[in-house]
C-alpha cells in the first residue's frame, strides 16, 4: 500500500510485446492498472525497445519500482539509479536454461555433433558425464538449477564467482574469478552462466582455453561477449579443446558466414535456452508475485544491485 493506504498504481508499458499478459498479472497480483503519469511502479513490457525507457520514466515521476523483463539487463544499465527499486527476471528463466545446458553438454560429450553430420557408419566417440567434473561460471539461478540437474550424475562441481568467500550451496567447491585458470584443467564441461559486466567481458580467452583439457566442452548460455570467438575457433580447430555449444553470440543474430557456423565441433543455437513460449508464462507468474509483494510492502524478487550492474 502507499502512504495513504491506497492500492499502488502500476503501469505496463509500452503497449507492445507482452503487455496484455503482464497487465493480467498486475491485476492478479492485486495491483491497480493506471497510466504512467499516475503510476507508483512500471512493468516494462517490451525488451526490444530499451531506449524508450528514460522518456517513459520522465512521464512517471512517482515511479518507485521498475520491473525489467529479462535476466540480462545490459541494455538498461545506463538507466539504473538509486532513486527507484529495479528488478529483473534473473531467476525466472533458470530452469529451462539449465535444461538446455544439460542437453548441450550431453550432446557434445556423447559425440552427437559428429553423428548428426555423418552419412556413413563411423568410429565411436564420447565420454560419460557420470562421475565427471563440471566447472560453472556464475552463482545465480541458472547455476542453482543446473547443480540440481547434475546431482544424479554424481559429478564433482566447481562454481566460479567474483569472490570465493561465500560458498555456493550445492557445489563441491567455490573459487574466485581471478583463480579461474587453476580449475579448468580437468573439467569435462565448462559452463558460462554469469552476468556480463566489464569484469567478465572476454572472461574466456586464449589463456583460459589453453588451461582446458583436450576433452573439455565449453557451454555458453550467458552472453556472447564472455568469449573471444577467434580464440575459441582456433582452439577447437587445433584440437586443444573438444568443442563448444553456444546459445548466445556476439552479435545476435550471428551473421551468415561467421566462422562459428562452419566449425563442425561448435554447435550454435539461436538463443533458445528459453523461448517466448517457455518464458511468457514464467515471466507473468514472476510479475504477479512481485506485484503482490509490492502491494503488501514485502521484499521483491530479483532486485538489481545498481552499483554492480546486475
Amino acid at each position: 500500500m502507499n502512504a495513504a493506504g491506497a492500492v499502488p498504481g502500476i503501469a505496463v508499458e509500452p503497449k507492445s510485446g507482452r503487455y496484455e499478459s503482464l497487465e493480467r498479472s498486475v491485476v492478479a497480483g492485486g495491483g491497480r492498472l493506471v497510466p504512467i503519469e499516475e503510476a507508483d511502479a512500471l512493468v516494462w513490457a517490451d525488451p526490444a525497445v530499451p531506449h524508450e525507457l528514460p522518456a517513459m520514466l520522465a512521464r512517471g515521476p512517482a515511479v518507485r519500482w521498475v520491473a525489467l523483463p529479462f535476466a540480462g539487463i545490459e541494455p538498461y544499465v545506463a538507466f539504473l539509479d538509486h532513486d527507484r527499486i529495479w528488478t529483473c527476471a534473473r531467476a525466472v528463466y533458470a530452469r529451462p536454461v539449465a535444461e538446455h545446458v544439460l542437453a548441450m553438454g550431453l550432446a557434445g560429450m556423447r559425440g552427437l555433433l559428429t553423428y548428426t553430420r555423418a552419412s556413413t557408419w563411423s568410429a565411436p566417440e564420447g565420454r560419460n558425464l557420470l562421475d565427471g567434473r563440471v566447472v560453472i561460471f556464475g552463482a545465480g539461478g541458472i547455476t542453482t538449477e543446473l547443480l540440481a540437474l547434475l546431482r544424479p550424475f554424481g559429478v564433482h562441481t566447481t562454481v566460479i564467482r567474483r569472490q570465493a568467500d561465500e560458498p555456493m550451496a550445492g557445489a563441491d567447491r567455490t573459487v574466485a574469478l581471478a583463480e579461474r585458470c587453476s580449475v579448468l584443467g580437468d573439467a569435462d564441461l565448462v559452463v558460462l552462466a554469469l552476468a556480463l559486466t566489464p569484469e567478465t567481458r572476454g572472461v574466456i580467452g586464449r589463456e583460459e582455453l589453453a588451461a582446458m583439457a583436450s576433452h573439455t566442452w565449453l557451454i555458453n548460455v550467458a552472453r556472447g561477449g564472455h568469449v573471444d570467438d577467434e580464440a575459441l575457433v582456433e582452439a577447437v580447430d587445433a584440437g586443444r579443446i573438444a568443442g563448444a555449444c553456444l546459445d548466445v553470440t556476439e552479435p545476435e543474430p550471428l551473421p551468415d558466414g561467421h566462422p562459428l557456423w562452419s566449425q563442425p565441433r561448435i554447435l550454435v543455437t539461436p538463443h533458445v535456452g528459453n523461448t517466448p513460449e517457455m518464458g511468457v508464462p514464467l515471466l507473468a507468474a514472476h510479475i504477479e508475485r512481485n506485484v503482490a509483494a509490492f502491494v503488501a510492502d514485502r521484499p521483491l524478487e530479483g532486485v538489481i544491485d545498481v552499483d554492480a550492474g546486475y
